[in-house]
């Protein structure tokens, strides 16, 4: 299973997603879309908005943070 949870640093729903994420042994690999580019373009092309945080759970797109969809996509992926 691969996460990528696409960030910037001033967000605090972002920073509770990772906290939530390490609290579950979840590993993730953030992408900081203020700091690189070509995270940002990525982003827009995975979900078409730049609204944060945006998880990408094995090409699950999970806009915000969503408890509830978040495990959805975590349970499906593990199967």
């Amino acid at each position: 299973m691969k996460i990528i949870v696409y960030t910037i640093p001033t967000c605090d729903y972002c920073k509770k997603l990772k906290t939530w994420l390490k609290r579950k042994r979840l590993a993730f690999e953030e992408r900081d879309t203020f700091e690189e580019d070509k995270f940002r373009d990525e982003l827009l092309e995975k979900s078409s908005q730049l609204g944060l945080p945006v998880t990408d759970i094995d090409g699950q797109i999970i806009l915000g943070f969503n408890e509830e969809e978040l495990l959805e996509a975590i349970n499906k992926a593990k199967n």
